[in-house]
């Protein structure tokens, strides 16, 4: 994984839990009355559904790269039973060896 790709996961984690904050503060603060109370909460409301639709949007990308991903594995798994094979059962030594030592 690419240090942009590990940022952009990382910026649409940080992204839901501001979302998730955002909400909560405006269930809590339902009940106050005034006009810049309400003014704020439209305000604050329209930026989440700005945000939401944002983060759908590169989740979706992700899965996307997630769906090329997986078509390229298969392609190779495919074209290259035995490497793959091969592959496979190297990286299951090396994580048992790994496992082992703890």
């Amino acid at each position: 994984m690419s240090s942009t790709e590990v940022t952009k996961d990382k910026l649409a984690a940080d992204l839901k839990v501001v979302i998730e904050d955002a909400e909560e503060l405006l269930k809590a603060t339902a009940s106050q009355a005034g006009e810049k109370v309400a003014a704020a909460r439209l305000k604050i409301q329209d930026s989440l559904d700005v945000a939401k639709g944002k983060l759908a949007r590169l989740g979706g990308a992700g899965v996307e790269k997630a769906k090329e991903a997986a078509a390229a594995t298969d392609d190779f798994v495919h074209e290259h039973p035995w490497k793959a094979v091969g592959i496979g059962a190297a990286v299951g030594v090396i994580v048992g060896m790994l496992i082992s030592r703890r």
